[in-house]
């Protein structure tokens, strides 16, 4: 099967993550990396006999074989870098909060149709991690409200997390009404600078009405295996609990230790679930085995 050909934007921590993951893929080929200016990022894709660019998205120009790319910059760069991808007829995959295109949790909504957008959005890692629990929870007894408490380690938010806190909130708690299905939501996410670092964990909290929580358990652990076919580390801590009208659950994600060390789940989570995506649309463009 003829390999898709991948561009890269921002080679930073989860860029880099996400090279090493595209570098190990069947389906894809890294054929570009493009950053502002020179980086160990870049450094590394040389090495790798990627080509590089440090010219911003200018960079693309010369190349008319792109399939797709990733934006892994800040929601405001890509506010600037979509139009222009889409103005060269290229597949966007956006891991920025800035949700120009439809939001995507590859275990919830990945799906034919979505595939024929230009641009899709990651959501975050938060709504990537609780996202499907939140909508199988959902598919079981309708949630009225559901409110994240997403704690991750400090050492593993650099600098984009940290610039764009208000907008990964709001997208977050967006994702989780427009996906996960809940009518009110709210996200909150805590930078945990304990030593040794933690593995993130996002706590969910939902409020439901006559909860039966033999089916909510059942409904979330098919969900967890489905995410566990492309984060391997992801896993449910504290079993789907009931008070009243309210169901409480957490999940864990440990990383695969790729570029970022293990305790930064928060950044494994999103480039995986970017891979899975561009995989599913390798296929779904040159055809092979549906991997969705």
């Amino acid at each position: 099967m003829k390999k898709l050909r991948i561009g890269l934007i921002g080679p930073g921590n989860i860029g880099r993550d996400l090279l090493i993951k595209v570098m190990r893929s069947e389906y894809l080929e890294p054929a570009l990396v493009i950053n502002v200016f020179e980086s160990n990022g870049i450094q590394f894709a040389r090495e790798h006999g990627i080509d590089t660019s440090i010219i911003g998205i200018k960079g693309l120009d010369p190349y008319d074989d792109i399939d797709l790319v990733f934006d892994c910059t800040s929601a405001t760069a890509h506010l600037e870098h979509a139009p222009i991808l889409a103005e060269k007829g290229i597949f966007a995959l956006d891991l920025t909060p800035a949700a120009v295109g439809p939001y995507c949790v590859p275990a919830v909504n990945l799906s034919e149709d979505l595939l024929e957008k230009p641009n899709l959005n990651l959501v975050t890692c938060a709504g990537q991690a609780i996202v499907p629990i939140l909508s199988a929870i959902n598919s079981v007894v309708h949630v009225e409200y559901a409110e994240l408490i997403a704690s991750l380690a400090s050492k593993s938010a650099g600098a984009g997390t940290r610039a764009n806190i208000d907008e990964f909130t709001q997208t977050t708690r967006k994702a989780m009404m427009d996906v996960g299905g809940a009518d009110q939501a709210k996200a909150i996410i805590i930078l945990n600078p304990a030593e040794p670092p933690i593995n993130m964990r996002n706590t969910l909290h939902v409020k439901v009405k006559n909860p039966d929580i033999a089916k909510i358990t059942e409904a979330v652990h098919k969900m967890v295996a489905k995410i566990q076919e492309y984060v391997p580390g992801y896993k449910v801590v504290l079993e789907p609990i009931a008070k009243d009208d309210v169901v409480t659950t957490m999940v864990e994600v440990t990383g695969r230790g790729d570029y970022l060390p293990t305790y930064a789940g928060n950044l494994d989570i999103i480039t995986s679930a970017a891979v899975r995506i561009a995989e599913v649309y390798a296929q779904k463009k040159y055809g092979g085995k549906d991997n969705g």
